[in-house]
């Protein structure tokens, strides 16, 4: 079966995964019963504007209030529920004031009040609230040391919620006595509701963790008042009832692109929402399994789409590191592991609508990658090399445009054979 317009198709696919997503279109369906009080809206996250906004069109009647915060430039407009903007993946000010206000906010709350949690992907850095005696510049340090370390998201997550007031179910306990409901939108490998933006609203199952081995990883990046915090291993943090909803996660996105390929004939083989492991080396090994589809007809015959979900990490090391993310790696690492084999395409985006710190979603690769770059001049293998993969796919015209899509639910990486 021929394929008439393979990069077509996959960007619809992209479209339908980031489409299932949307908290316009599923939020309402996952609300509580109306509250006899108020109810006191706060929360974070690159979904936290168009969710806040979907309350208040799903409650017109009820006595909206409160307050979200989201990263730059994923503001939506809002007519009873404040919305922040702030920084992310590394943390700033305006995020701390923005904690601020969310903590006070729920401090405000009474036994007939509900307090409804807005929960979504990038909310630990957009809600940061440093443990004294460590500061904001000590809560910055240490994410833009994560952000390099290579640590798996449920490392990175032991880590900021030891360090955070707000983190770790320190939301929740603000709340206190109000009832506490929380929608989240999950971006993190297995849906695990305390790892979804550091789990503000959950105890923390980490808390009496001994940490010293990934303080050890960090080294010196590290301040040494963060050490000690890190190395106290604080009591196990107390149970306490809550109301957690995923209103959203990685597989439905998965499931819906995969209803578009199977609508144009094509056949899906579904890899799993919750891949991980470093960009460049998921990128081999799909490569190896693309070509397992085209010469041996395994794990499916061609024509098939390879789908994938979860997220991967870059690990830059000492070397200063260009322009990239972890989509991009990933498809220029596929490029070279593929050898321009024919009839083999392939996209990779963040859902949010931006990879890593550039301004693209994530790109698209044929067959013709690799010598479209040789025939600019451009290096494939060492772009990779200084994490520079943003660059080499801006130069061919392939990076993916989608602006902040004000959903999240991870990477989503599809490899089509025809």
């Amino acid at each position: 079966m021929r394929v008439p317009d393979p990069q077509a198709l996959l960007r619809r696919m992209l479209d339908a995964a980031i489409s299932a997503a949307d908290p316009a279109k599923v939020l309402a369906q996952h609300l509580p019963e109306k509250p006899t009080g108020r109810c006191i809206v706060v929360g974070a996250g690159k979904a936290a504007a168009s969710m806040a906004r979907a309350v208040e069109i799903a409650w017109p009647d009820v006595d909206l209030s409160g307050v979200v915060v989201t990263r730059y430039g994923h503001a939506t407009a809002t007519e009873r529920i404040k919305v922040r903007e702030a920084a992310h993946p590394v943390p700033d000010e305006a995020g701390l004031a923005a904690a601020q206000e969310i903590l006070e906010a729920v401090r405000q709350a009474r036994k007939e009040d509900l307090v409804l949690a807005l929960i979504s992907g990038g909310g630990s850095a957009l809600m940061p609230m440093p443990r004294p005696p460590l500061t904001i510049a000590d809560e910055i340090l240490v994410n833009k040391a994560l952000l390099q370390s290579g640590l798996t998201i449920d490392d990175m997550n032991r880590v900021r919620r030891r360090l955070s007031l707000i983190k770790g179910g320190g939301l929740a306990k603000a709340a206190h006595p109000a009832k506490v409901v929380t929608l989240a939108i999950s971006d993190v490998p297995g849906d695990d509701p305390a790892a979804i933006a550091s789990g503000p609203t959950l105890p923390d199952p980490t808390a009496g963790d001994d940490l010293s081995s990934i303080v050890a990883r960090l080294g010196t990046c590290i301040p040494e008042e963060v050490r000690r915090v890190l190395c106290a291993r604080p009591e196990p943090s107390p149970s306490f009832d809550t109301d957690f909803r995923l209103i959203a996660v990685p597989q439905l996105a998965l499931e819906a692109a995969a209803q578009v390929a199977r609508d144009a004939g094509i056949a899906t083989v579904l890899l799993g929402d919750a891949l991980e492991g470093e960009a460049r080396e998921v990128g081999t090994v799909m490569a190896g399994i693309a070509k397992a589809v085209r010469s041996h007809g395994t794990p499916a015959r061609a024509p098939t789409v390879v789908l994938s979900g979860g997220e991967t990490t870059v690990t830059i090391g000492q070397t200063p590191p260009g322009k990239g993310g972890r989509n991009t790696e990933f498809l220029l690492s596929l490029a070279l592991g593929l050898a321009e084999r024919p009839g083999i395409y392939a996209i990779a985006a963040d859902t949010d609508g931006i990879d890593g710190n550039e301004d693209a979603a994530g790109a698209i690769i044929g067959p013709e990658t690799l010598a479209d770059g040789r025939a600019g001049g451009l290096d494939p293998t060492g772009f990779l090399a200084s994490h520079n993969s943003y660059a080499y796919f801006h130069a061919l015209g392939a990076l993916i445009h989608t602006g902040p899509t004000l959903t999240n639910v991870n990477d989503f990486r599809a490899v089509l054979i025809c």
